[in-house]
């Protein structure tokens, strides 16, 4: 207890103003509800969000998650003020990984934290956020804001997310049917997506580089902002036209590591690098960082978002439902026999 006057600490005096979290959440709620499907039951606010697979259509579901974030390339948001489209990167990081296994995206959640609460700030990320969830389908079923003092300096934040999407038994991609012979279809990313930013910015700093710089008709940075592509709605619709037996979410780790993660063991990926051309991005990244080949390769996308593997017979009905969807789809090479792994050819430029 306190005697005379004297106020005693509150939570707000510690720096957490829960007014704030109530004046977010009523912001963000228009821009949920937009991100509403068939499956949903009740609104945001609770304490769990609720889902009815059934009522989704499902009749055997196997259930596939995934959690993600978007790594450094947060610091370039916070530096150049752009928080419109880092929550797309979030949405796309997790619900491409779940289509990865043929699932599509149901829900999404997000965790907000910073050290002071800025209401515009976070609200515009969400609202980035409810774009890429109505992109693909997937409802905003919820999240978590954190408010912790000390934690963040000030006007930083951080970003992650989790999805849950689903996929019928009999039709869940795990790549035991990968044979030698069949296809790699490389399907084009828009720039960097949400992977390497630790190189990238290491690679401004080396080089001096400005993100005000002119750069293909824009600026360096605003290239550099371009968020990750959604693959959900193309890939979903391809399978229709075709069987897919593998997908690789090209991430963290470049062609050289996800591809072989949906390989049996005694298969390689043979990938024939003069089959596209390395994107102005990643050329400029290379060129300023003096980056080699097989590290640009292991570190980012290199212009290559997302590796199907289809039957040879299924290539072409594929590929014209994805080019009918937007995508740029290459031929990248084929499976072959091997150790697990990818087998290079040509030269990337």
């Amino acid at each position: 207890m306190t005697s005379g006057n004297k106020r005693g600490l509150s939570y707000r005096d510690a720096g957490v103003d829960i007014k704030r979290g109530e004046q977010l959440v009523e912001r963000v709620k228009p821009s949920a509800a937009k991100t509403h499907r068939t499956g949903v039951i009740g609104s945001l606010g609770g304490f769990g969000g609720l889902f009815d697979i059934r009522a989704a259509g499902f009749r055997d579901p196997i259930l596939v998650s995934s959690t993600d974030g978007v790594g450094t390339k947060l610091l370039l948001a916070i530096e150049m003020q752009r928080h419109d489209t880092i929550g797309i990167d979030v949405v796309a990081m997790c619900v491409n990984d779940v289509l990865a296994q043929g699932a599509e995206p149901l829900l999404f959640l997000d965790y907000f934290a910073t050290g002071v609460l800025s209401v515009e700030t976070a609200a515009t990320v969400v609202a980035g956020i409810a774009r890429g969830c109505s992109a693909c389908g997937a409802a905003l079923l919820g999240g978590e804001t954190a408010e912790m003092p000390g934690m963040y300096p000030p006007g930083h934040y951080d970003l992650a997310g989790f999805c849950v999407g689903a996929v019928e038994r009999e039709d869940l991609i795990d790549g035991s049917r990968v044979q030698i012979g069949d296809s790699l279809l490389g399907l084009a990313s828009d720039g960097i997506h949400a992977n390497g930013y630790s190189l990238v910015r290491a690679i401004l700093k080396h080089s001096g580089a400005s993100l005000d710089e002119s750069f293909e008709g824009s600026s360096l940075g605003e290239w550099l902002m371009r968020p990750t592509r959604l693959y959900v709605r193309s890939v979903l619709d391809a399978r229709k036209a075709g069987e897919i037996r593998a997908i690789a979410h090209v991430t963290g780790g470049g062609l050289i590591g996800n591809v072989p993660r949906v390989l049996p063991a005694g298969l390689a990926a043979s990938i024939d690098l003069d089959r596209w051309t390395l994107p102005p991005i990643f050329a400029r990244l290379q060129d300023a960082g003096t980056v080699a080949a097989e590290e640009m390769l292991r570190t980012f996308n290199c212009g290559i978002g997302m590796v199907l593997i289809v039957p040879r017979g299924d290539v072409d009905a594929v590929s014209r439902s994805l080019i009918q969807s937007g995508e740029n789809v290459f031929e990248l090479g084929e499976v072959a026999q091997g150790e697990r792994g990818v087998q290079l050819g040509g030269s990337l430029r």
